[in-house]
């Protein structure tokens, strides 16, 4: 590739040299003013000196609070274990022990069922994850991020009991389903 390099004669390059040395010239004029030259700056300075200063704003009332005393020696204290379940009580609990399946890892409106594979008792749900990989899903197997565990596999839908805190130590199960994706 050929570029165009334009040739300047001695002419041109003695003309910008003048013109560059003409605009620095010109910029040095003011730096090196002497004291006495600006008697009109001098005067304007002197004149401001002499004002006498504004007065100041006066400093602002403080104003003053109530004072309030706080007694809690005759209340509950929130931070104690007064309505915590000591894990005696009888009822449904998430079991600590029991490994934890893949489709436990993502929650359950993320979870799409995609079909269905045999008849009856027999019948095996195709449910697809967010990683695009898809899952078989039998009766008794876990889904979803709060302890799903599977009830039901109909053509249309997967049937699950999830296990969800009561917000008092215990623990709820609560119904909920997983439709046939339409397509």
């Amino acid at each position: 590739m050929h570029r165009f390099q334009p040739r300047l004669t001695p002419a041109i390059r003695t003309g910008v040299a003048l013109a560059a040395l003409l605009a620095l010239a010109g910029c040095t004029r003011g730096i090196t003013s002497q004291p006495g030259d600006a008697p009109n700056l001098e005067t304007w300075v002197a004149e401001v000196k002499a004002r006498p200063a504004p007065p100041l704003d006066p400093l602002p009332v403080m104003q003053q609070f109530e004072t309030f005393e706080y007694a809690a020696q005759s209340l509950r204290d929130p931070f104690s274990n007064a309505f915590t379940d000591d894990g005696g009580g009888s009822g449904p609990r998430p079991d600590p022990s029991r490994r934890k399946q893949t489709l436990e890892q993502f929650p359950l409106d993320s979870l799409d069922m995609v079909g269905t594979l045999g008849r009856g008792a027999a019948t095996v749900a195709l449910v697809m994850a967010p990683d695009k990989v898809t899952y078989r899903v039998r009766p008794g197997a876990y889904m979803g991020q709060s302890d799903g565990r599977v009830t039901g596999v109909f053509e249309d839908r997967i049937e699950l009991v999830e296990l969800v805190p009561d917000g008092a130590g215990g623990w709820l199960e609560r119904p909920a389903t997983v439709a046939l994706e339409d397509q």
